[in-house]
C-alpha cells in the first residue's frame, strides 16, 4: 500500500485527484492539504510515502518551498509536483529542489499512477513534453545566481509573479496597492532590461528567487 498526500489550493481539483487515486486498490490517501503550512505539518504526521504538490498556492508557501521543507524534515518521502506550467525554467527549479517527478494537470489519471509507482521504485518521472536530450541536460546542469541590483521589495514581487500571482494578489500579500507593484514591476524590468514577463521568470528563477520566505 502507497501512502498519499495530496496538496492543492482548489478543493474541486484536489477533490478530483483524491477520487480518481481512490480507484486504484494499491494507493490511499493519508490527507489532503490546501497550503503550503498544512501541507508540511501533514507531511510530519502521516508520514506519506508520496506527496502530490501543486507549485502556486496563492496563500502561505508555495509549491517549491513546502517541498523542500517537506523533503527536508521527512524522511523516504518522495514529491511530485502537479502544475499547469510546462516552461523549462520551472522544470529547472523542481530539479533544483529535488522533486522525484513532475505532471502537468492536463495528464490523464493513468500517468499519475505511473509517475506514484515510477518514484516508489526509486526512478524520477518528469512527464513535462520535452525531448529527452533536452531534459537530460536539465538534470545535468546546475545555474549559478547572479549578482542582485533588485532591493528585498522587487525581489518578493518577483517571486509572487514567478508564482503566477495576479498584481492584485501581490498587493494584498505585501500589503501595499495595486499601483504600487505596477510601479515595482517597471522598475524591475527597467533594471534588468527585460522585455517581458517570461524574461523576468527566468531571471528570478536563475537567482533562486523562490527561496525566498513570504
Amino acid at each position: 500500500m502507497i501512502n498519499i498526500l495530496v496538496v492543492d489550493d482548489h478543493i474541486l481539483i484536489r477533490k478530483g485527484i483524491v477520487l480518481l487515486l481512490e480507484s486504484y486498490p494499491d494507493l490511499h490517501i493519508v490527507g489532503e492539504a490546501g497550503d503550503g503550512e498544512s501541507a508540511i505539518l501533514l507531511a510530519n504526521r502521516e508520514k506519506p510515502d508520496v506527496v502530490l504538490m501543486d507549485i502556486s498556492i496563492p496563500n502561505g508557501l508555495d509549491g517549491f518551498t513546502a517541498t523542500q521543507e517537506i523533503l527536508k524534515q521527512v524522511e523516504r518521502v518522495k514529491v511530485i509536483l502537479l502544475t499547469m506550467h510546462n516552461e523549462e525554467v520551472y522544470i529547472q527549479k523542481a530539479v533544483q529542489i529535488g522533486a522525484h517527478g513532475y505532471l502537468l494537470k492536463s495528464s490523464q489519471g493513468g500517468e499519475l499512477y505511473e509517475a506514484i509507482t515510477a518514484v516508489m521504485k526509486g526512478k524520477k518521472h518528469y512527464h513535462v513534453g520535452l525531448p529527452p536530450e533536452q531534459l537530460e541536460k536539465i538534470f545535468q546542469s546546475t545555474g549559478k545566481a547572479e549578482p542582485s541590483i533588485l532591493s528585498v521589495r522587487e525581489k518578493e514581487v518577483v517571486r509572487f509573479t514567478i508564482l503566477g500571482f495576479t498584481n492584485k494578489e501581490i498587493a494584498t500579500k505585501l500589503q501595499i496597492s495595486v499601483k504600487t507593484v505596477e510601479n515595482h514591476k517597471a522598475n524591475i524590468m527597467q533594471k534588468l532590461q527585460l522585455k517581458n514577463k517570461s524574461e523576468l521568470i527566468q531571471y528570478g528563477l536563475k537567482n533562486n528567487y523562490l527561496d525566498l520566505h513570504s
